[in-house]
Parts: C-alpha cells; structure tokens; sequence
C-alpha cells in the first residue's frame, strides 16, 4: 500500500494514498477503537448538506473564490448522495462532542474538491478541510444542525410508513367488520365485540404515531448554525450567520429557523429529547399491538402469514416471528429514549460532550422504526381471520350475558346464568334463544349492535 505523510499540530502521520480522509481521521481511528459500529451514513449525509450551505453563503459573501467554492459544493453534493461510504471508518462511540466526525467530513470533501480541481488527495494548498470546507463553522454548530436535519428527514419517511400501518389495518377492520367474537381484559373472557373493531383500535393507535412523527419535526427545526463554538458566533462575521440559514434552507427542503438565543440551543437539548419521547410512543404501539397479535394468533382466532419454519427439531412448528421481531425494535427503541434521556441531562455549560451517542442512539431509533414499520404493515397485510373460531368462543361465553343487561336486567341474567351451567349444553347462544327469542338474542348480538357506541333505548322519552 502506498502511503502519503500528513501534519498536524501532534506531528505527522501516514495516511493511505487513496484515502479521502486525512489525518484527523487517522487519530480518531486509532482513538475509538470501541464498537465497531460506524457513524450513521444519515448523519454523513446531513452534514454534507450543511458543509454545502456553508459554501453557498461563503461563496455570495466572497470569503471564497469561486472556483474554489463550486469544487466544495460539488464534493459536498456527492457525500450528501451517498457516494464514499467507505471514507466515513469512524466508530459511532467517540469523544469530543463529534468533532471527530465533523473533520472526518471536512476531509473527505477538501480531497475530493483538490481532485476536482485538478490536484491530489493531500493537497491542502488546493482546498483546505478547515480554512475553506469548515469556513466560519465549528462542530458545535454544525454537529446539532447535521443531527436535526438526519432526524427530520427519517421523521418525513417514518410518517409515511406509519400511514401504511394505518391503511393496513384500517383494510382489516373493513375486512373483518362482520365477524362477532369475544372481547378480553385482564387475559379474561369480557364482553362481546367485532374482530374488525379490534383492528379499528390498532389502526388508532398507528394514525397517532403519524401525527406524533410529522408534528415532532416542529420541535426540532431551529438549528443553532451561526453560532460557532458556544452560540455567540465568534469566529464568523454577521452577515454569514444570517444568510448561512437561508441557504440551508434551499439545500435541504425543510422549514429550518434560525434560534432566537443561539446559545441555548447550543447549550440545551431537551427538543431531542421530547422527539425521543415521541418516537418511544411509536415503539410502545408496536410492542403492545405485535404481542395482542401474538395472542390473537395463539388463540386461533387470527393466523399470521407463515415465513419460515420456526424449529430446528419441531417439524411443522411455526412461529410469529415477524411481530417478535418488531417488538425486539421497540425495547431496543425504548432503551435508546433512556440513552437520549440520560446524554441530554448530562450536557454541561455551552456544550454536550456526548453528542455522539445522542445521534447514534436517535437514527438508530427513527431507522428502526421505519424498517420494522415497513415489515410490520406488509405482514398484516397478509393476517386472515378464522370466523368460526371466532364464534366458537363467542357462543360459549358466560360474558355475552351482558350484552342483554339493559333488556333483562342484572337478576334475571345472573338466573339464566346459573340456568345455563346447569345443562350440559357448550352453546351459551342457543340457550339464551331458547329463553329469550330468537329475535332478540339476533339483534342484540349483531356486530352493529356490538359495537355501537351504547344502546339505543326506544322507550325512552327524549324531549
């Protein structure tokens, strides 16, 4: 392998000839050697984005040439593509608030723009990875805002996917809005309902969490870029820190707003922790929905589409495999609240040291929720009911008694109860004909019935 030798203020180092990334890297590399798990290419991509921002308001302000510039911004847009992936080697885990990650992207953007240029990777003479890439910038401003806009980005597609889990459902509920079963609280037999009404309470639940995930970009839209080192934006002159939004505004797409006291959204980070809170309701959905499929699954009354055979010595055994899945995303979603949680209260002064772990824990969490989102909506797509299962439950149970309450009252019911245990008939419903009449036991346990938001009482005087 060839090698070139690079300088900084530590002394030299040999960097890879075909390196994007320079000696900073090289440090960081040898630095972190802790997880094995890179930095989130999202994040890479974000700053890219802001690194091109950057450019674009150095560029009109003439603090860089234009050749120069346009090599930048081109570089920039390529990273923000996703090419290169391989440059970005660092582990997620590191110290220094993400400067690491910050230089790694500098340099990979000044070698590529000297390549542009014309030049070698090494070339600094030709585009600088901090006199011109990080121009009137500090990790401290451009860290946060990359983080920011990787979330909101991942908030957009999470939205869409939970709309997907929303429709899936809502075709379940339409699909299976005629089947009558027996509804449960407490892992015991309750009153009667509809498996489609079952299905409406989960599509609910998924229309939430897309509300949740398109508000929650909101909280997280102001963006501390300008602000330097600490929010007072020294180092960077004025008309730069106001124009610098602009243009990230025009490169990104999103509604980012420029903080009102830059040094609070420099020092605090409670907006990301409400977003985490907000992405933990999604995962406690689809932990609590995933295991009442299980369940439901268990019991019969639903079957789970079959994906792969589920033992190495049980022939034929199956397992739900898919909503066991989604429920490992959500604990693992839920731990990563705890992560976000814990980094943010530990910020201290005009700085939070463990940047690193808050974005990795956060895009680990928004990537999570849109792959098993994503899983999860296909997989109830394919959920077919058995109906006779259904009824089979339903008939027998001592809990459709309460559906006539309002007709026959609590004494007599508790009667035909203890009426009903004493015959050696299973089918509570054909009991309750025998006593009631057909018609009766007919419309009080029809699905519309069932779940109508109360009784209709037609002797009731109602002027």
């Amino acid at each position: 392998m060839k090698f070139r030798v690079e300088k900084d203020m530590l002394g030299e180092k040999k960097i890879p000839a075909e390196a994007y990334w320079g000696i900073n890297t090289a440090r960081a590399l040898s630095n972190f050697p802790l997880s094995g798990v890179r930095v989130n290419q999202n994040l890479i991509r974000a700053m890219a984005l802001v690194k091109k921002a950057a450019a674009l308001a150095n560029l009109e302000l003439k603090y860089l040439d234009e050749k120069k510039a346009k090599a930048v911004i081109s570089a920039a847009e390529e990273v923000a593509e996703g090419k290169f992936p391989e440059e970005f080697p660092l582990d997620a885990y590191q110290g220094g608030a993400g400067t690491s990650t910050n230089m790694n992207v500098n340099e990979v953007i000044a070698n590529r723009a000297s390549e542009l240029l014309g030049g070698n990777k090494g070339m600094s003479s030709l585009v600088h990875p901090l006199e011109d890439v990080n121009k009137h910038q500090s990790t401290n401003d451009v860290y946060p805002t990359s983080l920011k806009i990787a979330l909101i980005l991942d908030l957009k597609a999470l939205a869409a996917v939970n709309a997907s889990l929303q429709g899936a459902f809502q075709k379940k509920e339409k699909a299976f809005a005629g089947i009558v079963k027996i509804g449960r609280t407490e892992l015991q037999e309750a009153v009667p309902v509809t498996l489609g009404a079952e299905f409406s309470a989960f599509a609910e639940a998924f229309a939430r969490d897309r509300w949740r995930a398109f508000k929650a970009e909101e909280r997280i839209r102001v963006v501390n870029m300008g602000g330097t080192a600490v929010g007072t934006g020294l180092g960077a002159p004025k008309s730069y820190i106001f124009l610098v939004i602009e243009k990230l505004r025009e490169v990104t797409g999103l509604g980012l707003s420029r903080s009102e006291n830059v040094m609070d959204s420099t020092s605090n980070n409670d907006a990301f922790v409400e977003v985490s809170a907000i992405l933990k309701a999604n995962a406690v959905n689809l932990i609590k929905i995933s295991s009442d499929l299980r369940l439901l699954n268990l019991l019969g009354e639903i079957k789970l589409p079959s994906v792969q055979a589920g033992s190495s010595i049980m022939p034929g055994k199956v397992n739900p495999v898919i909503a066991e899945a989604v429920a490992q995303a959500g604990y693992r979603v839920m731990a990563n609240d705890t992560i976000a949680s814990e980094v943010c209260a530990r910020g201290t002064l005009q700085i939070n040291e463990f940047m690193p772990l808050l974005a990795h824990a956060m895009l680990e969490t928004t990537g999570l929720l849109i792959a098993s989102g994503k899983m999860f909506a296909a997989h109830v797509e394919g959920i077919t009911a058995d109906e006779n299962k259904c009824r089979e439950y339903f008939e027998k149970s001592p809990a459709l008694v309460t559906a006539f309450l309002p007709h026959i009252g609590y004494d007599r019911a508790s009667a035909l109860l203890a009426g009903f245990k004493k015959t050696n008939d299973p089918n509570l419903r054909k009991f309750l004909e025998g006593k009631l009449g057909k018609d009766l036991v007919d419309k009080v346990l029809s699905p519309y019935s069932l779940v109508s938001l109360g009784y209709r009482d037609e002797n009731a005087d109602h002027t």
